[in-house]
């Protein structure tokens, strides 16, 4: 057993995030190489026309963006690391959510110019939904502007992190020379045609003074965590490098500290002490407290144990559909899998066999007959769902699944030619399993395809995919807003639904209130309060189920309803004519009676934007923003370059890209992403019901 610790306390399982083009897929490919998993370095866009190792999709490589997360696993040292290249870009959110399920620890890289964006302050608020310890690496700091200082201070402000400095830079900008490590009090320098020779050397003359600062600080943040470092702290005597070491590595653990790491990835510096510090400081699978849901127990929550010897749970955490087929990702967190054994999927009882078991380098894979607790592997010909729990059938335990935000955005598409049409379904199919986010539906009455997404970017990839994965030319309308409709005041409610036929008729009859919820965030919620028998218990359900079906589609703009609470006071039944399809019926037509005397309201996704400009085209941002019904949160000037933060309708956002770049001659780019639902201003709400009305007059004409 004690070789077992051994091995689990050598494991790591870490993913890389950040805010886009803060260098992840960078110092992922600088980690590659310095464990040797790769021989030679390829740049993000590379001039070789290569790419990086871990984009390695045509269109990953062509945009310079990453769009899946892609799995790997190096070793440094005696340290085996599973690693994670997760994107930044907000349209792919889900790919990071994903990723930060199954992690135990994280990278959260920074760029040393830009210090923490709109994309830090997402990553880093999914990071503290999974409960993840991470470290920071500041990347960059070759870059003019570069300042670690100012980035630790907004680290500390904007996501309140009680970040620490582990490391100084020697020099800045061009002078960026090294690292000093702020533990053994040492200076390295990284030089080579890589970055691959480390000089370990004494503390600049010039430095030391305010490195012995920064080490008292470290030691006075590390005293917070170990009480025998605290008694030397405050009697002023040096505690050992080990000492220090595992108090640091006791509050990261704990999610109460930081420490943060520094360099630049792209020049090679600051790489491998990084590496280090994963080692160090992040925690290995038998660390961390994972919980499954005991589904023979109403659910009750159950820790997991990291032992092989313990019965099999594994979470699939990402399909993708390969050369080979299925591709299915799975995050083992009990017990052992082996190469042919059966296991069942708790999701619909069914068992599988496991006919090849892989460990995964971006594309690439090599096959192994045995995974432990700890691992992330992937597995071919299982059939299953992304979140799908696998035990070996001993158990009954599900884990619980992964956030999936809203879509905001849809698309009518349709096959160019009726010959791409199966092609088309299959794609379709492909990219639902593959991505919770991307939503299908077929709407009945105008007889298209609707997708729906994270974003234009998101969809324009996969209407890419489509053309070069299944050879299938797509035609799309113009982008649709993902609105919604809610309730403003409480209103109260008396319906009878009756019905005879030949046979036996319908009856039923539901008294009672809709009310708006406090959040509109709150989709919906039915509460039962018939007394004395007035409708049967079993029908109560019906009149549940019969309120939620019509909250899929609103009577005002055509869209799903939020916000809803339905109470349920009084009725009255038939002994012979109601039934569950009475009740059902009546309810959704009580809905549909007393929807417009509920003071119906439309509400619009607003968009968190975050544009970045150089200063003398601040006003012309300032007022494209205004322009587009956007409120202005802040703005911040650093280095003669202007950050505005704003709040802007997403429907007034198609074209902003093409308005930006032409208002700052280039030099201006932004990022979005989804903030929250408010009403919409009464004479655009005016414009969305009309053009409802009028598209249910061309469909009834047809």
């Amino acid at each position: 057993m004690s070789g077992l610790k051994w091995c689990l306390e050598n494991v790591r399982n870490i993913g890389i995030s950040a805010h886009i083009d803060s260098g992840k897929t960078t110092l992922t490919e600088r980690i590659l190489f310095y464990t040797g998993r790769i021989h030679q370095i390829h740049e993000v866009k590379g001039k070789d026309g290569v790419g990086a190792t871990m984009d390695h999709m045509d269109l990953e490589r062509e945009r310079g963006i990453t769009i899946q997360s892609a799995a790997t696993n190096v070793a440094w040292h005696e340290t085996d690391i599973n690693i994670i290249d997760t994107p930044g870009h907000v349209d792919f959110t889900i790919e990071v959510e994903r990723a930060l399920r199954v992690l135990d620890g994280a990278i959260l890289v920074l760029c040393g110019v830009a210090g923490v964006q709109s994309q830090s302050i997402t990553v880093d608020r999914q990071m503290r939904r999974y409960k993840v310890p991470r470290l920071a690496f500041i990347n960059k700091l070759d870059r003019a502007g570069a300042n670690p200082f100012r980035v630790v201070e907004a680290l500390r402000e904007k996501l309140r992190h009680n970040a620490v400095f582990m490391q100084l830079p020697i020099g800045l900008e061009d002078k960026h020379d090294g690292v000093i490590d702020l533990v053994k009090m040492k200076a390295y320098y990284f030089s080579g045609d890589n970055g691959e020779i480390i000089t370990e050397k004494e503390i600049p003359e010039d430095m030391k003074e305010q490195a012995a600062r920064y080490h008292h600080d470290l030691v006075g943040k590390a005293a917070d965590f170990d009480d025998h470092v605290a008694e030397k702290f405050l009697n002023e005597e040096e505690p050992t490098q080990a000492e220090v070491m595992a108090a640091i590595r006791k509050g990261t653990l704990a999610l109460n500290l930081t420490p943060v790491f520094m360099g630049s990835a792209y020049k090679n510096r600051g790489v491998q002490k990084l590496l280090d510090g994963v080692h160090d400081y992040l925690p290995n699978p038998s660390e961390i407290i994972n919980e499954g849901l005991d589904l023979d127990k109403n659910e009750e929550k159950v820790e997991l144990s990291s032992a092989p010897n313990k019965p099999l749970i594994a979470l699939a955490f990402k399909l993708e559909d390969g050369r080979f087929g299925q591709l299915t990702y799975m995050r083992i967190y009990q017990g052992t899998m082996k190469k042919g054994d059966f296991i069942t999927n708790t999701a619909n009882g069914r068992k599988v066999k496991i006919p090849r078991l892989v460990r995964l380098h971006a594309d690439e894979m090599v096959d192994i007959d045995t995974a432990h607790a700890g691992d992330i592997v992937a597995l071919f010909g299982i059939d299953c769902s992304s979140g799908d729990t696998f035990t070996d059938g001993t158990v009954n335990i599900a884990m619980t699944s992964m956030f999936v935000p809203d879509a905001v955005i849809s698309l009518a598409v349709q096959p160019k030619s009726k010959e791409g049409a199966n092609n088309f379904s299959k794609a379709l199919q492909k990219f639902r399993k593959e991505d919770p986010t991307f939503r299908v539906k077929r709407d009945e009455e105008s007889n298209e395809t609707i997708i729906s997404g994270m974003g234009e970017l998101h969809l324009e990839i996969y209407i890419e995919r489509m053309k070069r994965e299944f050879n299938c030319e797509v035609i799309s309308g113009k982008p649709q807003v993902a609105y919604r409709e809610t309730i403003s005041q409480a209103t109260p409610y008396d319906y009878t639904h009756k019905k005879q036929t030949g046979g036996s008729g319908q009856y039923a009859k539901v008294v009672g209130t809709f009310e708006p919820l406090d959040s509109p965030d709150k989709t919906y919620e039915f509460e039962n309060k018939v007394v004395g028998g007035k409708i049967p218990r079993e029908f109560i359900p019906a009149v549940d189920k019969g309120f939620q079906e019509q909250l899929t589609k609103g009577l005002l703009i055509g869209f799903p309803i939020v916000g809803v609470k339905a109470i349920l006071s009084d009725g009255a039944y038939h002994d012979v004519d109601s039934s569950e399809m009475a009740f059902r019926i009546c309810a959704m037509a009580a809905f549909r009676e007393f929807y417009a005397k509920a003071g119906p309201k439309a509400l619009e996704p607003i968009m968190k934007v975050e544009v970045s400009a150089p200063e003398e085209f601040q006003g012309n941002v300032l007022g494209q923003i205004n322009q587009r019904r956007g409120i202005i949160m802040g703005t911040q000037t650093i280095d003669a370059f202007t950050t505005v933060e704003a709040e802007v309708p997403l429907s007034e956002m198609f074209g902003y890209s093409t308005e930006l770049r032409s208002g700052t001659q280039g030099k201006g780019e932004f990022t979005m992403e989804f903030s929250r639902y408010a009403t919409v201003p009464r004479n655009i709400q005016e414009e969305l019901v009309k053009a409802y009305q009028k598209q249910r007059a061309d469909e009834q004409k047809k």
